[in-house]
C-alpha cells in the first residue's frame, strides 16, 4: 500500500495531525538534516502501523516535505485506524 505524507519538522513531538487534502499530516522532532527526519518518519510509522521497519520505505520525495511511503503487510482501512485518522 502506497501513503501519501506531509513531513512537518522540527516539530515539539512527533505525532499523525491529520489529513489534509489526500496526504496525512505527520509532525516530525528531528530536524531534516542527514536523513534524520525521514528515519524517524519510518520508525514512527513502522510502530503504529505494527509492522517491521524493513515494511516501510520511502519511495518518492526523499527531500521533500510531500512524501510518497510504501508500506507492506497492512492495509488501507487498517492503516487508517491505527494512524487515527478515519
Amino acid at each position: 500500500m502506497r501513503l501519501r505524507i506531509r513531513v512537518q519538522a522540527r516539530a515539539s513531538r512527533t505525532e499523525v495531525v491529520g489529513v489534509h487534502g489526500d496526504e496525512i499530516r505527520v509532525r516530525i522532532a528531528a530536524a531534516p538534516v542527514d536523513g534524520a527526519a525521514n528515519e524517524t518518519l519510518i520508525r514512527f510509522l513502522a510502530k503504529r502501523l505494527g509492522v517491521g521497519r524493513s515494511a516501510v520505505a520511502i519511495v518518492g520525495g526523499a527531500r521533500a516535505p510531500s512524501k510518497a511511503v510504501q508500506v507492506t503487510g497492512v492495509t488501507r482501512q487498517r492503516a487508517a485506524s491505527r494512524l487515527g485518522i478515519i
